[in-house]
């Protein structure tokens, strides 16, 4: 699909929404219209009183033309003149959009990955009322969805507010899982395709744990959580594992206050002798993920464990005396249906798991998932699915506490993590609202760092592949001294 602009700046956020219509779909800016079937043209003529917009589309062997002019006068005393003919030319193109495709998104023209933080951006600056009311009127978002939001936001304040600017978070990358799901595009790799390289992965990456651990003593950070993702750690056998676990409890002060996950997620790599090593680490949250309870499902999508193997492994988790466990779901995976995700859903309550985090299936062009361009009942489905989740969850005592939207979700959907009151994981609010810094080690991890004073944010990427990661690990090291530069800067230019 061609992407025609002129005389406008909206080519970034025109591209990201007309993919939450065709999350497959290869787009291609350009300035220049040419007669073929499959494009949409935007168009801006400015005067001194504003700007006509004209958007002309041909796409799913439809037509259609709108011309509108927008009038400075109505702009918002705090928008400037580029904000607001974006907001107006989006809004536009929504409506274009949605007559083509028969799809209207509850979400709007918003195609942010944090609308959870936009709202509290916009209760600061406006109250709540008027917060919420924007988000209906100006981003034509759904009453529903504009509710979620707000909700996540209120609760996520909490956790927020216990931020200091000397906190700090640590993220551990294990790019290792027992096969490949269909639908992944993480950097993460079999144990089978890369078993000769665990065994200096993990020696490197206790090495960069280390290093890591220095600097924070050195800057007198204060560590608030830790999360072991990846990936899945417990694909790690469980002497590797003790490696990972031993060299953070060498390196950093865990006391009892400090949120510990460890990400158990495939169930056919969880073994008693790995829990005990979590247990003996003082970490205690982790994942137990079944993504659905169907095991048809399951073999689609390349899961290569059973139903049976999720309960058997939540069974043994309890029977250890795991207390904080995250189960996952997986809205819209390939053949389920509405009455097939609610018996995902009622089995997984069955465990009474600490926190479900419900996702909306992602099209992403990296997974081994073959999809054709987007559908409407697809996104539809997913959507049936997040409201029966949000309905259960809530009689069943769990709030959302955290979200985030990922490019290509079907239908431009959300993913929100549930919880039972005072069991929200608060390293999911820290690294999704980017309110302190994450610092994280291993292969893919990305650093962010937040500066106390401001907020801006400055990321250090590791190498992505674990043989990557292995060639370039004095690399890695090098790059990790920024963060002493930092934060050296950051007091410097506060006083």
């Amino acid at each position: 699909m061609n992407l025609v602009i002129i005389n406008n700046p909206f080519h970034y956020e025109s591209e990201n929404l007309i993919r939450v219509f065709f999350p497959t779909e290869k787009i291609n800016v350009t300035s220049e219209r040419n007669d073929e079937e499959n494009y949409i043209s935007i168009s801006l003529d400015y005067s001194e009183k504003g700007a006509e917009v004209e958007i002309s589309a041909s796409v799913c062997e439809k037509k259609k033309s709108e011309k509108e002019f927008f009038s400075l006068s109505d702009k918002r005393a705090d928008d400037s003149d580029n904000a607001f003919f974006e907001r107006k030319t989006a809004i536009m193109l929504y409506n274009v959009l949605c007559s083509l495709t028969g799809y209207a998104s509850p979400w709007g023209i918003l195609t942010g990955v944090r609308p959870a933080k936009l709202m509290t951006n916009l209760c600061k600056k406006y109250g709540d009322e008027e917060a919420k009311a924007y988000f209906i009127n100006e981003l034509k978002v759904s009453e529903r969805k504009t509710q979620l939001a707000f909700n996540v936001a209120k609760t996520e304040e909490a956790i927020i507010n216990k931020t200091k600017t000397d906190s700090f978070s640590l993220y551990v990358s294990i790019p290792f899982c027992p096969t490949r799901c269909s639908y992944c595009s993480f950097v993460s790799h079999s144990n089978n395709s890369a078993k000769k390289l665990i065994s200096q992965y993990v020696e490197l990456l206790c090495k960069e744990i280390e290093e890591t651990g220095k600097i924070a003593k050195r800057l007198s950070l204060r560590l608030e959580s830790v999360y072991i993702g990846g990936g899945t750690p417990t694909a790690l056998d469980p002497e590797n594992l003790k490696k990972v676990t031993d060299a953070i409890s060498r390196n950093f002060c865990l006391s009892k206050e400090i949120e510990y996950t460890i990400e158990s997620g495939r169930p056919d790599s969880i073994t008693k002798e790995k829990l005990e090593v979590i247990k003996q680490s003082s970490a205690g949250r982790i994942s137990i993920n079944p993504q659905t309870f169907d095991n048809n499902i399951l073999e689609i999508i390349g899961r290569k464990h059973t139903a049976e193997q999720t309960e058997e492994a939540m069974l043994l988790a309890r029977e250890m005396g795991f207390d904080n466990i995250n189960m996952d779901v997986i809205a819209a995976l390939p053949t389920d249906t509405v009455e097939g995700f609610e018996k995902t859903l009622n089995k997984v309550l069955s465990f009474s798991p600490e926190n479900v985090t419900v996702h909306t299936l992602a099209l992403k062009r990296s997974s081994r998932l073959v999809t054709d361009e987007m559908e409407k009942g697809n996104a539809d489905l997913a959507n049936e699915m997040l409201e029966i989740a949000a309905s259960r969850l809530s009689e069943e005592g769990y709030i959302p506490y955290y979200m985030y939207r990922q490019s290509k979700c079907l239908g431009n959907l959300e993913n929100v993590g549930w919880a039972k009151k005072n069991f929200e994981c608060e390293y999911n609010v820290y690294m999704m609202e980017e309110c302190h810094t994450v610092i994280a080690v291993g292969a893919g991890a990305v650093t962010k760092l937040k500066n106390p004073y401001n907020n801006v944010i400055e990321r250090i990427f590791n190498y992505k592949y674990p043989y990557e990661y292995i060639n370039g690990f004095d690399e890695i090291l090098n790059r990790k001294k920024r963060i002493e530069q930092f934060y050296i800067e950051a007091e410097e230019n506060n006083h």
